[in-house]
């Protein structure tokens, strides 16, 4: 690849720096995009044990890529986003990769495809790791940074994506004991009355 154009990508994903999602940090600040895409990527590392069968250097690039659409058209949360957002960032995905060299048109165009078809057990991964990485880091915010509408939906988030695997299941359960943990002991008044 050609230096202009390597560095041409790298303001692009400059963008993903910038730009911040809805979750909040342990330290008090909107996490951005890049940060979110690193954790996964440092989650995937450590789960070759788990998935022997998987590709996890694929899984690996899955995470690195899998937001790059926002940096086009920012985060919108999963609460709010659209039909019609989604079917934008896809666009935006297809134009992105559409417009690198080769071999990297095809071999991201592929993954994408792979990804949003979410049959293989490498695209499986990915996005449980996506939705389990949110909850995980919303558990790690203070609760004020919560909406209300947040102390249901931190329980039931990503349920559909870590049913395909125990082992997700399991990391979501844990997940979930820390939310009730957390909501139990520093949700105060803005919390919904739930019965643990």
């Amino acid at each position: 690849m050609k230096p202009q154009e390597l560095i041409r990508l790298m303001k692009i994903a400059e963008n993903l720096k910038n730009n911040t999602r809805h979750s909040w940090t342990s330290t008090g600040r909107h996490e951005s995009v890049a940060e979110h895409s690193f954790r996964l990527c440092f989650t995937a590392l450590f789960l070759k044990d788990e998935f022997p069968d998987a590709d996890m250097d694929k899984v690996i690039k899955m995470c690195i890529i899998h937001d790059i659409g926002e940096a086009f058209t920012g985060d919108i949360p999963t609460f709010e986003k659209t039909g019609e957002d989604e079917k934008k960032e896809e666009d935006v995905v297809r134009r992105f990769t559409g417009a690198l060299p080769e071999p990297y048109r095809t071999e991201l165009g592929n993954l994408f495809e792979e990804m949003n078809a979410l049959e293989s057990e490498e695209a499986k991964i990915y996005k449980a790791l996506d939705k389990m990485e949110a909850v995980i880091q919303h558990n790690e915010a203070d609760i004020s940074t919560w909406l209300p509408l947040e102390y249901e939906l931190q329980l039931h988030y990503g349920e559909k994506e870590v049913a395909f695997s125990s082992y997700m299941k399991g990391l979501k359960e844990a997940a979930n004991e820390d939310t009730r943990k957390k909501i139990a002991h520093e949700g105060g008044s803005r919390a919904p009355s739930y019965n643990f």
